[in-house]
């Protein structure tokens, strides 16, 4: 399936208990986003969120007959890593929003369901947006992606009894003014957010950090980015649903400076495909159908 909201790589019905996505990798700007722009935002700056390359490191898992979500529109514009009533009041006409409101925190950093300002603190709108604005953004973008990522983990656990979720991310080497921890501190090779253990089975968990340090990286647990909605969501390890986050360090595959893989994309890609194969192989319950 590929549209202009999402695209999914491989099999609707995973042939191994894995589920991959990847919210942050798109970058196909709506035609209305440049109208709202503060004059001190360019189109350019609204990939400062994004996930670049994400989606393709992990597209070889889809020839192992896993499938891969991924959203094909800039985090900027909607961010589907957020609850939908994860509303910034400050970025609404009039500070108010009529619907459920389910704050996370992450308002207090301009980084709610729409984002208000990039990680340098610079605001992106010139002005509020509307509450018919934003129930349609929810509606365009939101809710697919999510019905879409339910769809995928339904599906696999239907097949093998459990399902594990693996929700990709890519981080800056060092964090910006807005970001999580705060300004300058730099991040290690990996982290993992599994909500304090509470979104997957601390083994899984585990077996994650282990093979990642296996081949040499610095991986750290919930720190400084413990996972967010799409982990939270739909995890239930007491029911055999697993999620976990999993952020890798953009200083490993490319160029902070362009944006442009470097030679350590192919190594980083054939270690997340030996991690996928283990998992594959440490989780592969027989299917209920067989």
């Amino acid at each position: 399936m590929n549209n202009d909201v999402l695209v999914v790589h491989g099999p609707m019905h995973a042939q191994r208990p894995l589920v991959l996505d990847s919210p942050h990798s798109g970058f196909q700007m709506p035609s209305d986003f440049r109208a709202k722009l503060s004059e001190v935002v360019c189109e350019a700056d609204l990939r400062d969120g994004e996930d670049c390359h994400i989606d393709e490191l992990y597209r070889p898992a889809a020839s192992l007959g896993i499938p891969l979500l991924a959203a094909q529109f800039p985090r900027t514009w909607l961010d589907p890593n957020r609850h939908a009533g994860d509303i910034d009041l400050a970025l609404m006409d009039g500070g108010h929003w009529p619907d459920a409101h389910v704050p996370s925190g992450k308002a207090r950093i301009g980084k709610a369901l729409i984002w208000r300002t990039l990680d340098d603190g610079r605001p992106i709108y010139a002005r509020p947006l509307s509450v018919a604005e934003v129930r349609q953004r929810i509606a365009r973008y939101h809710q697919p992606y999510h019905a879409m990522l339910q769809t995928l983990l339904d599906n696999a656990q239907a097949a093998f009894g459990v399902v594990y979720h693996l929700n990709c991310h890519s981080m800056n080497a060092v964090s910006g003014v807005m970001g999580e921890g705060g300004a300058g501190v730099a991040r290690a090779d990996m982290v993992l957010g599994d909500r304090d253990g509470t979104t997957c089975d601390p083994a899984f968990t585990e077996f994650v950090r282990a093979t990642l340090a296996s081949f040499g990286y610095d991986v750290k647990i919930n720190d400084p980015f413990k996972g967010v909605e799409l982990v939270r969501a739909y995890s239930n390890p007491a029911r055999g649903r697993h999620s976990l986050q999993l952020e890798v360090n953009k200083r490993l595959y490319m160029d902070g400076s362009n944006g442009a893989k470097h030679a350590g994309f192919a190594t980083l890609q054939a270690h997340l495909m030996q991690l996928i194969d283990a998992l594959g192989r440490r989780y592969a319950p027989t299917p209920r159908h067989a």
